[in-house]
Parts: structure tokens; C-alpha cells; sequence
């Protein structure tokens, strides 16, 4: 294995990325990939994920090259499978078609792969170089090996406030705090994810349907996620009448009246009970893992204030997306959080910015949580 690398395989290996992230939010609970192949300096196929996560990159890639996939050089950004499942392990697609070289920026972390892939094809004759832009690789599919390293998705918050902070006014006034740009960007970030989650008091307040209303993003809503520990959410609620259009998934704890339970199931909605917490809530570590088991592997959370303090309290938050308003509301205002029980500064969560980006008037700043 050679980890020697030109600016070639430079260029086409950020264009195999390019072409992984079109499947963010819709080839859960597989990795989002993408293959590029060249031969004489020419793309001769290139692929990736499809909804719903078959057929894989590689061979919607080998499937464009045909015969001209021999002699080429392949652009992975996850190591080829080398398990059988629904097809056969695109490892041995790529020897088959005679490949002959191939560069992959990340190895699998799969129990089922793991390097199995790069043996397979490195034993077949083939020069593999690894490791081109795995860092890019890696936050591609960061849900995928959160869900195979640590058994639950990537967690991102997503926060439109003033710029003191506050969501509502003192008498819950909120509609619209940020402009249509910011709105538009925020229905993109919900097509990238595999579900969207709010606790069960903003779904009261709001009562929002949680889809992707946005041009061609209309067909990519993602399941909707409702934390419920006492099933308060009302069976006339729009995220509830429409749970067999997009799915709607209720996160509660056990004990709940069966007849409400199923009233739920009746309308299709799918109750997932977990263990309550000190507070009597859903344990967020357990209903993560829940999510993870069901092929979740990236989670929007758009509210409430509670929830997103205990997803940070919890260390279980791994992004934020903070959408900011040139505009101030006051102290009389409601917090984007509420209380994360914090008495130090030096305990107070580190954040890294990653990015700042300008939305028509607004601001929308991007933020690891460092755990």
C-alpha cells in the first residue's frame, strides 16, 4: 500500500466527495460514498449512494465505464465493502472489471469491512493508496461511524435566535425571526439529515409539519422525531395526520396509557420507549442508541430549549448551527437553552468555529461541540 499522492489525485478525489455528499440525509443507514474512475486522465464512470443506500457508488460508477473500467484508477471516499449482502462487495467488483489502481480517502470502520476491503483488492493484484483527504472523508460520513463506533447518530443543533439569544418574544411571538434565505438554508439542512427532532413542547407551541418545503427538496423530508414522555402530542397535531405521508416517530418512555398508544400506531406513527431519566423524561443516551439500531445516522435538532440543553448538558451534541438575526428582543425574551446546571466557566462547553456564513441579512455561524 503506497500513500503517495499527486495533485490528479487530488482533484479527482474532490470530485468523488462532491458526488458523496449528494446523499446526505437519503441512503441512511449506509455511508454516503462517492467513486470516481479515470483512465488516461479521462473520468470514465463516476457514482454514488443512492436512495435508500443500493446500488453502491462503485458500481453505479462501473456501471457508466462499462469496458473502459479496465486499466483505471478508482476514487472511493469509504473503503470498497468486502462483506455479501443485498449485492455482491463492490472489493470484488473492482477486481472484477479489472481496475488497477485505487485511492481511498477513509477505511470502513464496519466490523464487516475494516480493512477487508483494501486485503481483498491489495491480494488481487491492485495498488491501493489510502488515507487522500480522510479528515474530509471522515466529517462526510461522521453519523455513519458515530453509529458503528459509538452506537448513536450525528447530533446537530440547529438554534434562530436574536442576537441576545432569545427564539420568542415574552409572549411567544417567533414567526420569523430570521429572514427567507436563512429559512431556505434551514430546509436544505433538513433534506441532509436522516430524521429531525423537537421536544414535545415546541411541537404544541408551533404545531409545525417538519418537512422540506423548498423547490426539489420537497420529496427528501426526513422522518420526524417528536420527544414525548407522557404522548401529549395531539392525534389532530399536522405532524400526526400526516404520519403516513413522512413518517413520525414518537421518543417516550414506558408506562403510557395502550389506548393512546394505539391511537399512534392506528395513524402510523411509531412509538419508540425508552428508559426515563432522573427527570422523568426519555433518557436521550438510550433513545439515541434506539435511533442508531432503526439505521439513523444523522440527527437535525431544531427544539425545543430543553432538549437542546440536555443534549449538550449530556455531551451528545456534536454540531451547531446557529442561525443568527440582526435584530434584539431583551432579557423579558425565551432562551434559545435552558438551564445546563453550570456553576464554573471552566466547565462551560468549548465550541470550535468552523464557519461563518452570510444569509441575506442574517448570520449563520457553524460550530464543533468539543466533548
Amino acid at each position: 500500500m503506497t500513500a503517495q499522492f499527486n495533485s490528479r489525485d487530488e482533484l479527482f478525489m474532490r470530485a468523488a466527495l462532491r458526488l458523496a455528499a449528494r446523499g446526505l440525509g437519503r441512503v441512511a443507514p449506509n455511508p454516503a460514498v462517492g467513486c470516481v474512475l479515470v483512465k488516461d486522465g479521462q473520468v470514465v464512470g463516476r457514482g454514488w449512494t443512492q436512495d435508500g443506500g443500493r446500488p453502491h457508488a462503485e458500481a453505479m460508477a462501473l456501471a457508466m465505464a462499462g469496458a473502459a473500467a479496465t486499466g483505471s484508477t478508482a476514487y472511493v471516499t469509504l473503503e470498497p465493502c468486502a462483506h455479501h449482502g443485498e449485492t455482491p462487495p463492490c472489493a470484488e467488483s473492482l477486481i472484477e472489471a479489472g481496475v488497477r489502481r485505487v485511492v481511498v480517502a477513509l477505511r470502513d470502520p464496519d466490523e464487516r469491512v475494516n480493512g477487508g476491503g483494501i486485503r481483498i483488492m491489495e491480494e488481487a493484484g491492485i495498488e491501493v493508496a489510502e488515507g487522500l483527504f480522510a479528515n474530509e472523508a471522515a466529517e462526510l460520513n461522521a453519523g455513519f461511524i458515530l453509529t458503528r463506533l459509538h452506537e448513536r447518530p450525528l447530533i446537530t443543533l440547529k438554534m434562530a435566535t436574536s442576537l441576545d439569544g432569545r427564539i420568542a418574544t415574552t409572549s411567544g411571538d417567533s414567526k420569523w425571526i430570521t429572514g427567507g434565505a436563512a429559512r431556505r438554508y434551514g430546509h436544505m439542512l433538513r433534506a441532509q439529515n436522516d430524521a429531525i427532532m423537537i421536544g414535545v413542547t415546541t411541537a404544541l407551541v408551533d404545531n409545525p409539519e417538519l418537512t422540506c418545503r423548498v423547490g426539489a427538496l420537497e420529496q427528501y423530508s426526513p422522518i420526524r422525531i417528536v420527544a414525548d414522555s407522557r404522548l401529549r402530542l395531539p392525534l389532530t397535531s399536522k405532524l400526526v395526520s400526516s404520519a403516513r405521508e413522512v413518517p413520525l416517530w414518537i421518543l417516550t418512555i414506558a408506562g403510557n396509557d395502550a389506548d393512546r398508544l394505539r391511537a399512534y400506531a392506528d395513524v402510523g406513527v411509531k412509538i419508540i420507549e425508552v428508559p426515563a431519566n432522573d427527570s422523568g423524561l426519555p433518557d436521550m443516551t438510550a433513545g439515541l442508541k434506539a435511533f442508531a439500531e432503526a439505521g439513523i445516522t444523522r440527527i437535525l435538532v431544531e427544539g425545543g430549549s430543553h432538549l437542546l440543553a440536555t443534549l449538550i448538558k449530556d455531551e451528545l451534541a456534536d454540531r451547531l448551527m446557529w442561525f443568527r438575526a440582526g435584530t434584539i428582543i431583551g432579557g423579558d425574551g425565551i432562551p434559545a437553552l435552558q438551564s445546563i446546571g453550570l456553576e464554573k466557566l471552566k466547565d462551560a462547553p468549548q465550541l470550535r468555529l468552523i464557519e461563518e456564513r452570510r444569509l441575506g441579512d442574517d448570520l449563520l455561524e457553524s460550530y464543533f461541540l468539543r466533548n
